[in-house]
């Protein structure tokens, strides 16, 4: 009798432990879910503050009063859209190239056993793990001998030597993914092997490519390294460049650098909220793979 008693609490106590895990993951979640958002909601609130507000000691999470003045000067000051175009355009041509590069490099990578492509592939694992800065010189050099320093078309390339080595790697593990049995039975039907990749095998990859392009935009249009270094030009300027040349200085304006940091950040959540499914499904089927 005694142990037909003991039992239910025993059942009841895992019951408990299960409870108190699920109140527990559900509480850690909501924790770094604050944690990331925590930055954007401040740098959303600071743009509709007052600067004397802004300075104060004790910070207050919502204003007192609404303030739509820093949003209001960017529309009535066209630099700050010069560099908004400046770095949608970058941002978009670079993602084209890279993506370009990524499909044709990273097929031969998978389906063309060379005698170094393991040697290629570790390089460009390598390459990754360099600081952007190290690279810098050496890229400002070659641009510069080329005539294609303070122009846009040498920032993309150079942003594009950046991004592809992990581009190409994602790629690859893509294609490896790919059956060839497909391949062989294409070249039977008389399809030649660029026929085979436009018309095969490019559509079942579409999810990485989409991860690639993504990836690309996002990382191009945070840019700001190899901007400050290549280009000079005023009206060439991108965002992060414009932003840190021409609104901030001792003294800041901290609700129109906020709101000019809002209106930069809405492209970043667009794309990455109507794309994030293919993002996140291409990086890490090309980790898995990999």
């Amino acid at each position: 009798m005694t142990n037909q008693i003991a039992a239910p609490k025993s059942v009841l106590s895992g019951s408990g432990r299960r409870a108190a895990l699920s109140v527990l993951k559900y509480l850690v979640i909501a924790a770094i879910f604050l944690f990331l958002l925590f930055p954007v909601y401040w740098m959303l609130v600071t743009s509709l503050k007052i600067n004397t507000e802004s300075y104060r000691v004790v910070p207050t999470l919502w204003p007192e009063s609404l303030s739509f003045e820093g949003y209001l000067t960017l529309f009535r000051d066209g630099k700050f859209f010069v560099y908004y175009k400046n770095n949608l355009i970058v941002s978009a041509l670079a993602a084209v190239i890279i993506c370009f590069i990524s499909i044709f490099a990273g097929y031969a990578l998978s389906r063309f056993r060379f005698k170094w492509n393991r040697v290629m592939l570790a390089t460009f694992a390598f390459s990754q793990m360099m600081p952007v800065i190290s690279r810098l010189i050496s890229l400002y050099t070659i641009l510069r001998r080329l005539n294609l320093t303070d122009n846009h078309l040498g920032l993309v390339l150079a942003i594009s030597a950046t991004q592809v080595p992990f581009t190409v790697s994602l790629m690859a593990s893509f294609f490896d993914g790919i059956p060839r049995d497909l391949e062989e039975a294409a070249g039977m039907d008389g399809a030649g092997r660029l026929n085979t990749l436009f018309r095969v095998i490019m559509p079942l990859v579409i999810p990485g490519i989409l991860a690639v392009g993504v990836y690309s935009f996002l990382m191009t249009w945070d840019d700001y390294l190899h901007a400050i270094t290549l280009i000079r030009s005023n009206d060439l300027w991108t965002l992060s460049q414009g932003l840190k040349l021409t609104y901030l200085g001792e003294v800041s304006d901290w609700q129109l650098i906020n709101s000019a940091s809002t209106l930069g950040t809405l492209p970043m959540i667009f794309v990455f909220f109507f794309f994030q499914k293919y993002m996140i499904k291409g990086l890490v089927a090309g980790a898995v793979k990999g």
